[in-house]
């Protein structure tokens, strides 16, 4: 593990030679086949059932984990699967998770598909991937997996095979002996051969019985979002997967650390930046309970699964860090070393707060699903810029870009663009299974335009200041507007709707929709919302707040102005939310900045109160007194 301060100690890295040059393993399996040979013995993966930190745990070593891949990969060819089929997985976050993935990816290209999804998006998925088989769950108390899954299945006729996990392994007496007893009944519609995915393992043999992967390849397949009828689903190399590992064992991880890791398996954050970086460096990863911070008293009990793991990093978004913060620090967390955010902004006020209650920092990154994850990050040992996400990684080169008639042109030194990467996880000209997806998603033909506007600063460090594509991020996970636009418009009253993300202490942002009528209908708020939420498919992408507007603000061709909506917005909530802490300040202008984007000046007899710092740096964006 080298230096990681610096832009300089990235150019270091870099100038000893090209990424292609570097020996490197050839695929995942290699790549987990090295991690056994060097630390067979050495812990690799832990899921304990229950937050409780007395609760049992499953621990898998590194040579353990190597065996029951192995035998998962052999399993998936005996059902079919050769190494353009696909085996999916909608499951929560278990060792088992964790075995379907690098399994399926060796066999063939795996997708995991996220288990909060309604029936008829998991099914969507299922078709456009061509999935031939599912590792999902077995019917099981307060989870409604199987039950969404077996429907899901009914309408993916490739699907040939469900292999369950059962969950009933996990519990000790009494709790065992009832769940059989109160075990749901699933309905089964579909003709796909259902087996226990356990049993089937023990069946298959330790030694792969196919040649492993000699070659790159197209090895895994994450969709974006869930909220729109058609996904996009994105490709995902073997040289992206192990470039995301090379750089957690580069610059951050050895085999000595624990890193805590309560998000799920099926986002690219948990499977790259995190598994993949444990297999390259031999660092042991601790996955707490199926549903990870959404899990029963993970939150109440989180530090002191820090101690019990000794846990060096921890692993987290800023809305799981709000909840943290609300909770006493009530264990030893001397091991902690960093913490690790992504997903969403970073708000100053709780990078603050953080700190002052662990004496730990937290590095802020950014990566994205078509970049197979890792772009930039805060360096652990070196300076933080809070707000920022840090420094193009090495072999990343990230490119401020403004679309003209004559093709793109780079951006100055602090001047806001759109955020351009190329680095080795960045699948030129084919980042979506669609062809038609993958049009005009280029500059200079290997740029992949992320759709995010931001800017560089003189010492190299990355800021994000708005998005292009106007998707809203409700504690990092992606809600497109158009949905909850196309629900409001439905209604009979309705002109025109610009769905915006207003800004949320705890979320980051909150789904909310400025509306114009019809001229001469009336609709009030509560009318709106009880129309268009039927009519929206994740509960999530809910409007918190419809307002009625006389007339929403246009472009000069007609279409809804969203930046006005947004400075409505901001001085809307802020306004509120200055008035409930009983500050005599308010919100005198919400400007855009070159370089910060939208900032609210706050102005009134209050303004110089340190309490307002306070309160303010509690949103992630920028404001002035």
């Amino acid at each position: 593990m080298r230096d990681f301060r610096s832009p300089e100690d990235v150019r270091t890295v870099e100038a000893e030679g090209a990424w292609e040059a570097r020996e490197l393993p050839v695929s995942v399996y290699d790549a987990l086949t090295r991690a056994r040979n060097m630390w067979g013995d050495r812990p690799a993966i832990s899921f304990q059932l229950f937050s409780d930190p007395t609760a049992r745990a499953e621990t898998y070593t590194w040579a353990e984990l190597h065996n029951r891949v192995t035998q998962a990969a052999n399993l998936f060819r005996s059902l079919g699967v050769q190494e353009d089929d696909t085996v999916a997985y909608v499951l929560p976050t278990l060792n088992d998770t964790a075995i379907a993935l690098l399994g399926g990816m060796t066999a063939g290209r795996v997708n995991p598909i996220n288990p909060l999804l309604e029936p008829e998006k998991i099914s969507a998925i299922l078709r456009e991937t061509k999935a031939k088989v599912v590792v999902t769950l077995r019917a099981f108390p307060k989870t409604d997996v199987a039950q969404k899954v077996a429907e899901a299945v009914a309408h993916a006729p490739d699907v040939k095979h469900v292999l369950e996990v059962d969950l009933l392994r996990h519990l000790s007496p009494p709790k065992s002996w009832i769940v059989p007893l109160i075990r749901p009944k699933v309905t089964v519609h579909h003709h796909a051969r259902v087996q226990d995915f356990h049993s089937a393992l023990d069946d298959c043999s330790k030694a792969l019985s196919f040649t492993a992967p000699e070659t790159d390849r197209v090895a895994a397949y994450f969709h974006t979002g869930g909220t729109t009828g058609t996904p996009k689903v994105a490709q995902h190399r073997f040289g992206g997967m192990i470039y995301n590992g090379w750089l957690g064992a580069e610059l951050l991880f050895n085999e000595r650390d624990v890193l805590l890791c309560p998000l799920p398996l099926f986002h690219v954050f948990a499977a790259y930046p995190i598994l993949m970086c444990c297999i390259m460096s031999g660092a042991h990863v601790v996955f707490p309970t199926p549903q990870g911070y959404r899990g029963e008293g993970v939150f109440d009990n989180f530090w002191k699964l820090i101690e019990r793991w000794n846990a060096t990093f921890m692993i987290t978004v800023p809305t799981a860090l709000a909840a943290l913060m609300q909770r006493p620090v009530n264990a030893d967390v001397s091991s902690l070393r960093t913490g690790i955010s992504g997903s969403a902004p970073l708000p100053k006020e709780l990078y603050r707060r953080f700190e002052e209650a662990t004496g730990v920092q937290i590095s802020e990154g950014y990566g994205l699903t078509e970049a197979t994850c890792l772009v930039s990050c805060n360096p652990v040992d070196g300076l933080k810029k809070v707000g920022s996400v840090g420094i193009p990684l090495p072999y990343t080169e990230v490119k401020i870009l403004r679309a003209g008639p004559d093709g793109f042109s780079e951006c100055a030194t602090d001047e806001v663009g759109e955020i351009c990467v190329s680095s080795p996880g960045v699948f030129e000209g084919s980042t979506y299974t669609e062809l038609d997806k993958n049009h005009n998603l280029f500059a200079h033909d290997r740029f992949l335009r992320t759709g995010d506007l931001g800017r560089i600063d003189p010492d190299g460090y990355l800021w994000i200041t708005g998005r292009a594509k106007d998707l809203i991020i409700r504690g990092g996970h992606n809600l497109d507007p158009a949905e909850i636009e196309e629900a409001l418009l439905s209604h009979p009253a309705v002109s025109f709707v610009g769905a915006i993300g207003q800004p949320d202490p705890v979320t980051g942002e909150m789904p909310c929709a400025y509306v114009e009528l019809v001229a001469g209908q009336q609709a009030t708020p509560e009318d709106l919302l009880a129309h268009a939420t039927p009519r929206i498919s994740e509960r999530a992408a809910i409007p918190k707040h419809i307002e009625v507007l006389a007339e929403l603000p246009k472009t000069a061709v007609g279409k809804v102005f969203k930046p006005d909506l947004r400075k409505l917005a901001m001085a809307r909530v802020l306004n509120a939310d200055l008035a409930e802490a009983g500050l005599d300040a308010h919100v005198a202008v919400v400007f855009e900045d070159k370089k910060r984007g939208l900032v609210a000046k706050i102005a009134g007899a209050d303004a110089a109160d340190p309490k307002l710092a306070e309160r303010m740096d509690r949103f992630a964006l920028p404001w002035d007194r």
